[in-house]
Order: C-alpha cells, then sequence, then structure tokens
C-alpha cells in the first residue's frame, strides 16, 4: 500500500493518515486487514460513528482510505454502493466583521503574530501555506504572493494588498 501511494504521488500527511487507518482497521477485528471486506468495513463505519462519535469528514476519510487499500493495492473492487461515503452537511463558514478582524490583528502579542494573522487574513491562504512562505514569494513589482506547492502540490499566486506589504 506505501509503494502504491508514493507511486501515485500522494503527500505525506495522505500517507500516514491512510497507514494509520488501515493498521487501526485491522486492530479492531484483531485479523489483518486483506482478510477483511466490505462487511467489516460498514460495521467499522457505524462504530467510527456511534462509539467513537467521529464526525462525518473523519468518517469519509477513513473510507477513503479503506477503499484505497481494497481497490487500488489489493486491486479487489467493490461497488460505491457496498462501501458508502456519509453524508456530510454542508455548512457555510464563519465569516468575521471587519471589527472583529481588525480586534484579532491588534490582540497579536507581537509583530511576528501581526505580520501572520494579517497574511492569513488579506490572502486567504492556508495555515501551511504561511508556513512554508519565503520572502523570495513576496512580489512587490506585480503585487502578488508565490504559494509554492499548496494543497495537493499545487502552486498557485494571491494577490498582496498595499497595506499588506
Amino acid at each position: 500500500m506505501l509503494e502504491e501511494l508514493q507511486r501515485r504521488n500522494y503527500s505525506q500527511t495522505t500517507v500516514t493518515a491512510y497507514v494509520k487507518t488501515v493498521a487501526d482497521f485491522a486492530k479492531h477485528f484483531h485479523r489483518a486487514p486483506d482478510r477483511l471486506g466490505p462487511d467489516e468495513i460498514r460495521v467499522y463505519q457505524l462504530y467510527l460513528l456511534n462509539e467513537r462519535k467521529q464526525c462525518v469528514r473523519t468518517i469519509r476519510n477513513h473510507i477513503a482510505a479503506l477503499r484505497f487499500f481494497f481497490c487500488k493495492t489489493l486491486k479487489r473492487h467493490y461497488p460505491l454502493e457496498e462501501v458508502p461515503y456519509p453524508r456530510a452537511p454542508r455548512r457555510l463558514p464563519i465569516i468575521l466583521t471587519q471589527e472583529e478582524a481588525v480586534r484579532l490583528i491588534d490582540s497579536a502579542s507581537n509583530l511576528f503574530h501581526r505580520a501572520m494573522l494579517m497574511t492569513l487574513y488579506s490572502t486567504g491562504m492556508r495555515r501551511a501555506e504561511l508556513c512554508h512562505l519565503k520572502v523570495e514569494d513576496l512580489d512587490s513589482v506585480r503585487m502578488v504572493i508565490h504559494i509554492c506547492h499548496g494543497k495537493r502540490n499545487r502552486d498557485r499566486d494571491v494577490p498582496l494588498s498595499p497595506k499588506l506589504l
């Protein structure tokens, strides 16, 4: 499974999560995962939902990992109806008012934290993208920030506001 994930160039975070999910699945049934099937996946899905009280999005991630293991690694093809993804509720994001955003940024304890909060708020970039940001990613001539290896390992440019610069 590890080789198959690496061949498909999955991110290290996904690889770690998928391997852990399959290991937990096998541990739950006290059997090797290749000796389990869709019936056990459905039982495990209910266990995650009812006993472990996992949210629907977490369960969807577990199902994706198990489907990858069975379909891509073991080459067993289960129809989607046999191992369904639970429906996730669609929620609108909580958006701060301009006053709330100003209060949040002003509450920063130092200039470094203030710059991070302003960058996140101004650009909408993800936390991990901010952590990997370098000075050379800022293009003050074109007024853009180049984000390297963002989600799904994609590069993108976001506008750089004069105030943030």
